[in-house]
């Protein structure tokens, strides 16, 4: 590989770690016409498919020269960095070359706005259309839009890119225009829907004609960037429940905000917010997967996800009234709610209770956390439990462990206050 590409690369590739919206593709881009590679079945990004494979991309920026100055990226242009720029050949022939050797499955590719969004966003598109149609490469494709770039980019975008992407990245317009005032929301949000418009038509068309073009079939995904300005996890999650009805996005990424230049508008953090992130991950997935809303989860009284518990058992322990559920008998919908018990479990549950009545032992077997579940549920109206915790003594259990002494003690005292009270 030429010096020059690969000083290039470790420059671009490095720049290109702060974003993460990338995951699975979900594409099912097939192989024809004896082409390079392909999406079916495929992931990227050093994910893990559902048999527990590990798939990778190549992730870079285009450029990471920028004509804005962001507060919180590291390629704003007042921050003092090396700067480099790939051509579109450079990027066709790393993605080829890296595939050939099998380091890769698919593309990620991002850049820094140069000169203004259409000249950024029409190299990207350049990019991904001499893969598809010069080198018939099959494999995945993820393409940043660039905000503010136009309705014919972007759809063009959509032509050969698997999954489009328009980063949000501040929970608000205010933070926003505090943080990055060359941007607004209506640059970012625009071009979210008139992706959701094309996916939307693109479905329609492919009911009536098998052979109509598709468009960004893995669909589109934002990324949040958590603890760079004041909003709540209420705040977070309430914008992220309306981009997920009104955009019909599949994924919102969250990311904690690392440090990465000085300025006195930021937080002053010694490490990013990882667990707030990863609670925020959880909240996400209660949300798209379990039939929670965002308001069980936080509201405005309590706007905060506790960072001792996952928000699934929060919930479960403001709602006691909920519990105890019995497995024999509970809708799929209520046993979900159940701490300790997920997706699969909950499938299997409802399954194999057709056939036998189940007991602890069925439910354990199963991949149901006992620890955690046994405080909520009942089989055949038989609890673990020989007695019935407060919230806060079963919170300090789960937390500290059972055989804990600083948890016996705790809930002794919990309890008595209880009873007491």
């Amino acid at each position: 590989m030429d010096s020059k590409v690969t000083d290039k690369l470790k420059i671009l590739a490095d720049a290109a770690k702060y974003d993460v919206s990338c995951s699975s593709s979900g594409a099912k881009r097939k192989n024809e016409n004896k082409g390079l590679g392909n999406a079916e079945g495929m992931g990227i990004c050093h994910s893990y498919t559902e048999d527990g494979r590990c798939v990778s991309l190549l992730k870079i920026l285009l450029t990471n020269h920028c004509i804005f100055d962001c507060a919180y990226c590291v390629t704003r242009k007042s921050n003092d960095v090396k700067r480099a720029a790939f051509t579109v050949q450079e990027v066709v022939d790393l993605t080829i070359n890296f595939y050939r050797r099998n380091y890769i499955e698919g593309l990620f590719l991002s850049s820094g706005i140069f000169k203004n969004a259409d000249y950024t966003m029409e190299r990207l598109v350049r990019v991904a259309k001499k893969l598809r149609q010069e080198y018939k490469f099959n494999g995945y494709i993820h393409l940043k839009t660039i905000p503010g770039a136009s309705e014919e980019l972007i759809k063009e975008a959509g032509l050969y890119a698997d999954r489009l992407s328009v980063n949000i990245e501040l929970p608000s317009d205010v933070s926003l225009q505090q943080l990055a005032p060359e941007k607004n929301y209506r640059e970012i949000l625009v071009p979210m829907g008139n992706i959701s418009q094309q996916l939307l038509q693109a479905k329609e068309e492919k009911k009536l004609f098998k052979s109509a073009p598709a468009f960004a079939p893995a669909g589109q995904s934002t990324q949040l960037i958590v603890g760079a300005s004041a909003e709540n996890d209420y705040q977070i999650l309430q914008l992220s429940s309306k981009l997920y009805q009104d955009y019909s996005l599949k994924r919102v990424y969250y990311s904690g905000y690392v440090p990465v230049s000085s300025d006195n508008r930021l937080p002053i953090i010694t490490e990013p917010p990882i667990i707030r992130e990863n609670r925020i991950y959880q909240a996400d997935w209660l949300m798209r997967f379990y039939g929670f809303d965002s308001k069980e989860i936080v509201d405005e009284q309590q706007p905060h996800l506790d960072l001792d518990i996952d928000p699934k058992l929060g919930w479960a322990l403001r709602n006691r009234h909920v519990f105890p559920v019995e497995i024999n008998t509970a809708d799929y919908e209520v046993i979900l709610r159940v701490p300790g018990i997920g997706m699969k479990s909950a499938q299997k549950i409802v399954s194999a209770r057709r056939f036998t009545p189940l007991h602890f032992e069925h439910l354990r077997q199963m991949g149901v956390v006992l620890k955690r579940a046994k405080y909520f549920i009942t089989c055949q109206t038989k609890s673990l439990q020989r007695q019935d915790f407060a919230s806060e003594a079963i919170r300090r259990k789960i937390v500290f462990g059972d055989g804990s002494v600083r948890s016996a003690l705790l809930t002794q005292q919990l309890d008595l206050f209880s009873k007491a009270g």
